[in-house]
């Protein structure tokens, strides 16, 4: 599905920009997303999507019946909405393609992959906003939560449960350490054969596509420094006398069999520890409130500067080219001062504080409109 709005004082496609939704279970809300994309600045100065809109930018976004499911899926979509946009246009513009969270996978496959078959893209400009173009990160210890608590009763019975979210197709192929069931405990050696297969086809495909200029954007910042969330300290410590209990840490740095959390219920017991783990938790990226939703469906206690660590790596949201799988890099490192030939993208801009993934902010805005209106 696709919701199309002309340019101000048109009534067909001249120059249009295709923007992908991202990760969620079932389908998208078009209308959410563009009040989401389209929110105005304080002060009530127009947003992000009226002012491409004011110049003479046509905006379509795309939207899915299956967020959760293969990237590769959700990218034919994309495909065939590029297609009709072509078809369509009035003039020989060319297109402006991306999307924002997993959309921006899903749109720099799509592309690469018409490259690869020999078609047409007309796309000038490819651009993700904070896209986990080397995966993303949910703590393990929450994964393994999701799984063990699936079937306890807590939070809203018609709800997608956690664990589906982790489970889903989509999940897998994002993330960059992915948990199978409620007894993981050790490496992460773990990643879904899913995500290998996907990250094999971008490699066939060339990893992005060749054609357009690529620009992303970061929600986490690019100095290296990130939020104060202390390697292996208590996040939460949860207890439903003789029933259940929960106890989350934030992911410790590195070492060997280094715990993060304990779980009970029904008389069932489960310890989860890491070995050779970066400190991910407090990782400069755009930020998810990853502990607080398992804390509240638990009903625990969380301090309210705990609820929400990174979740899209700034390393990763600029696309630095290090192995997707092996991860050999430093997500602390410092990447504005970086030469511009360690990413894959030809620019990207970071925020100057982690703010949440997706999140719209001036700076970000700003900087793209320097970059798409002439």
């Amino acid at each position: 599905m696709a919701a199309v709005y002309y340019a101000n004082g048109r009534k067909n496609l001249v120059r249009p920009f295709i923007f992908a939704d991202g990760f969620n279970y079932g389908p998208s809300d078009l209308p959410g997303l563009w009040d989401h994309l389209n929110a105005p600045y304080p002060g009530g100065e127009k947003g992000f999507l009226d002012q491409l809109l004011d110049a003479g930018i046509d905006v379509i976004l795309v939207g899915f019946e299956e967020r959760h499911t293969y990237i590769q899926a959700n990218a034919g979509v994309v495909i065939s909405a590029i297609h009709q946009a072509i078809a369509e246009r009035q003039g020989d513009a060319q297109l402006i393609v991306g999307g924002v969270s997993m959309g921006g996978m899903i749109t720099r496959y799509a592309l690469a992959e018409m490259e690869h078959h020999g078609q047409d893209h007309q796309t000038g400009t490819y651009l993700s906003w904070d896209s986990p173009h080397n995966g993303a990160w949910i703590p393990l210890v929450l994964q393994q939560m999701a799984y063990f608590f699936e079937d306890f009763p807590a939070g809203d019975p018609d709800a997608p449960k956690r664990a589906e979210l982790i489970r889903s197709p989509a999940a897998q192929q994002l993330l960059w350490a992915w948990v199978e069931n409620a007894k993981y405990s050790g490496q992460v050696a773990t990643s879904s054969e899913l995500r290998k297969q996907f990250l094999a086809e971008l490699e066939e495909y060339g990893q992005f596509p060749a054609l357009p200029r690529k620009l992303g954007v970061a929600n986490g910042t690019g100095n290296g420094i990130g939020r104060d969330l202390p390697p292996g300290e208590t996040v939460f410590d949860w207890q439903l006398p003789l029933i259940a209990a929960a106890t989350a840490r934030f992911q410790p740095d590195g070492g060997e069999r280094r715990p993060i959390g304990e779980m009970k219920a029904l008389g069932q017991v489960r310890r989860g520890t890491t070995s050779y783990v970066p400190a991910l938790d407090g990782a400069p990226g755009g930020g998810l409130d990853s502990f607080g939703l398992i804390a509240d469906a638990l009903r625990a206690e969380i301090p309210p500067e705990y609820r929400s660590g990174c979740f899209v790596p700034s390393v990763s949201a600029v696309a630095l080219d290090y192995d997707p799988v092996m991860w050999n890099v430093d997500p602390y490192e410092p990447i504005e001062s970086l030469p511009a030939e360690k990413s894959r993208l030809d620019e990207f801009k970071c925020e100057t504080e982690n703010t949440e993934h997706s999140q719209v902010t001036r700076t970000l805005v700003d900087w793209i409109l320097e970059r798409l209106i002439d």
